[in-house]
């Protein structure tokens, strides 16, 4: 069957999935858990385990119009100043209930604008992270930079304090898409902050690019990857614009009528897809591209992708820590976000210490259908055997998941050497077939776009 017939068949260009970066998703999170599960998971954590650290900085001298992210404007820093002090005490708070052997394998500046800090204040925060956390000997440090917020001095503080990985948003660089999503970024400015940070001695760099803006065209993506590849980052990842205007308020300043139809999506992304697959790229999962010189190429070639907020990764910790308004940590035992706004996040810290505002215990079915789920997204397969080895107690779920998948999907998967596989022409589909073995969807729910 022709490769759109066969999407179109099972409804890829009018479906809406999850993202699946967690299961179950955020948004199924529950009022009733929050800081005595924070304390008790914080806990529970084995002494000398390595975990990750994300930290969310909020803050916006401009509020782009695509943007769904947990953001506010501001134009002081004085906001900001007074966040990264409460930041410093709720970092102290986590620190204490943590096993003292802890390390920390990652740390993740994400936003909001993480370089919107000036360096006095950024070196007072990593002071702080470093202070309370040891780090592993393959410690990675990433921060997410806007090339437009982003001073000489601060990008040399990052590099003092042992930045390895900076994802660089580009999104597109033409001059009328960005008119239309309200975010002026040139060329040249970004490739100065590329050339600083390389010249630095930071040895990977990343870019992140979206398809299905408003005005895009076929020509002006075509070009913007031109530029993009001119600055050969090590890892590239391509995600479809969400349109979600009843989450994010600012999106209504989007004109829906200059939105790319969804077959022209679809062909956007197999524009950049061949592009960066051309351009020596490895396809990592459905959006991520990486040189074989980098740890994603390695880790899916070793089978061990995984899949956490920030999408694909090669992070292999169990317990991710998040700091900050809206931030998610993520425990065995299940997930917890703290409160979203920055004043609600502010006065719990003020109250307890802790943040936690809901969140979700997972139950060992839950466990079970989140590793099938991860499976489907990083390796697009379903490999029963290793399932039944790792929840013994739920072998008749699993083989009832694989009989029915295969009943439904039969011309999108096979059996294959590593259990049930999706075949390659059908990898678009891999979020509508997750979304078939997830016990949370429920009709009329609001998600992006599945393509």
């Amino acid at each position: 069957m022709e490769k759109i017939a066969l999407l179109n068949k099972y409804g890829l260009f009018d479906a809406k999935v999850p993202r699946y970066t967690s299961y179950p998703p955020a948004n199924h999170f529950e009022n009733g858990v929050g800081p005595r599960h924070q304390d008790s998971w914080l806990r529970a954590v084995p002494d000398g385990a390595e975990i990750s650290v994300y930290v969310h900085i909020p803050f916006c001298k401009r509020l782009c119009w695509f943007c769904a992210c947990r953001t506010q404007g501001t134009k002081t820093l004085r906001p900001v100043d007074a966040y990264v002090e409460v930041l410093k005490a709720e970092i102290t708070k986590v620190r204490s209930k943590l096993p003292k052997g802890v390390k920390m394998a990652r740390l993740h500046l994400g936003g909001g604008t993480p370089t919107i800090l000036s360096a006095d204040t950024m070196r007072d925060l990593l002071s702080s992270i470093f202070g309370a956390f040891e780090r592993t000997e393959t410690h990675e440090f990433s921060v997410e930079i806007d090339p437009t917020e982003a001073s000489t001095e601060l990008l040399d503080t990052l590099v003092e304090f042992g930045l390895n990985r900076a994802s660089i948003g580009v999104q597109d660089f033409a001059e009328h898409v960005q008119d239309a999503i309200g975010r002026p970024q040139t060329f040249e400015k970004t490739a100065r902050v590329v050339t600083h940070l390389r010249a630095a001695g930071v040895p990977s760099i990343n870019m992140d690019l979206l398809y299905g803006l408003p005005t895009q065209t076929h020509q002006s993506f075509h070009a913007t990857i031109d530029q993009v590849l001119k600055m050969c980052p090590d890892r590239l990842a391509i995600y479809g614009y969400a349109h979600v205007p009843w989450m994010s308020k600012r999106q209504v300043m989007i004109n829906e009528a200059d939105l790319p139809k969804p077959i022209t999506r679809f062909e956007l992304a197999e524009l950049a897809q061949r592009r960066f697959v051309d351009a020596g790229y490895g396809m990592i999962g459905i959006d991520h591209f990486a040189l074989a010189t980098d740890s994603l190429f390695d880790a899916d070639a070793r089978g061990q992708l995984r899949r956490n907020f920030q999408g694909y990764t090669d992070d292999t910790a169990d317990t991710l820590i998040g700091f900050g308004a809206s931030a998610i940590s993520k425990f065995r035992e299940g997930f917890i976000q703290n409160a979203p706004s920055t004043s609600a996040y502010q006065e719990r810290i003020a109250d307890t210490g802790f943040a936690g505002h809901k969140g979700y215990v997972m139950s060992d079915h839950d466990l079970l259908v989140a590793q099938m789920v991860e499976d489907l997204m990083c390796r697009f397969a379903i490999d029963d055997k290793k399932l039944m080895a790792a929840f013994p107690d739920q072998e008749t779920v699993i083989r009832q998941t694989v009989v029915s998948l295969m009943n439904e999907f039969q011309d999108l998967l096979f059996i294959g050497k590593e259990g049930l596989m999706l075949r390659h022409q059908a990898y678009a589909l891999v979020r509508i077939i997750a979304k078939r073995i997830d016990d949370f969807t429920s009709v009329g729910e609001s998600h992006s776009a599945a393509v």
